[in-house]
């Protein structure tokens, strides 16, 4: 995981709108970045110079019902807070970047793109303590890892290699559960829920809900399949 990076939230943060694309907080993001607007902003973000800070970006859902055409689509209110971690640029002016989510804000006003500045930004307002000592996660947490060490969701590949994370002791409870989410969780509109849900207790219980919902249908799938299940089906 990434050291913990300050967020000036008095200045605005550059958006990145992507349709059906949930970021969660200390999950990463790998994007390439193509279209003009989008190039300024990583220009940007990155500072002029190596010793330059560099700035947070933030990933917005956009509404379901949008139209696809449209240039600057309107915007869920949720957003996730993301730091660049890695990043390379092309000669024609591309960049591949790798981006670490940090926080859960919500958008309190939204700058539209002028003639100097391509992309939009927002002023955000943050919706949740990331650092806080939430009750009850270690025992979410231990359950979790309980259902996903099962038989059932060792089958799984991604099961397999968030179970890896999350039984390591430095990582953070809230860290671990997001990891289970962003992995795991499929629904779009579910991994919105648990992005915009500012209490951690609660998020982790629609994690778990989740969970529990791919266990019994993988258990109902083994029971179809049965013994002359086709060489080579995977769950995953």
């Amino acid at each position: 995981m990434a050291e913990m990076v300050s967020i000036n939230f008095a200045e605005p943060v550059a958006i990145i709108p992507l349709p059906g694309v949930v970021l969660l907080p200390h999950t990463a993001l790998p994007l390439h970045i193509f279209e003009q607007r989008y190039r300024q902003m990583i220009r940007h973000a990155l500072g002029g110079s190596p010793s330059a800070s560099i700035q947070p970006i933030a990933i917005a859902s956009i509404m379901p019902d949008a139209k696809s055409t449209l240039r600057d689509p309107p915007l869920r209110e949720v957003v996730c807070v993301a730091h660049i971690v890695q990043h390379q640029t092309h000669t024609d002016g591309r960049f591949d970047i790798v981006l670490q989510g940090l926080c859960r804000a919500a958008i309190e006003s939204l700058h539209e793109p002028t003639a100097k500045r391509l992309y939009r930004q927002a002023i955000l307002r943050p919706i949740e303590n990331p650092v806080a000592v939430v009750p009850g996660l270690r025992r979410m947490r231990d359950e979790m890892r309980a259902l996903l060490s099962g038989l059932r969701f060792q089958r799984m590949q991604s099961a397999r290699a968030v179970l890896a994370w999350i039984e390591r002791k430095e990582l953070s409870h809230q860290a671990a559960l997001e990891l289970v989410a962003f992995a795991l969780v499929k629904d779009d509109e579910l991994r919105y829920r648990i992005l915009s849900e500012s209490d951690a207790y609660e998020r982790a219980k629609l994690i778990w809900t989740d969970l529990h919902r791919t266990d019994r249908f993988i258990a109902k799938a083994e029971l179809q399949l049965g013994k002359d299940a086709p060489r080579g089906v995977s769950w995953n």
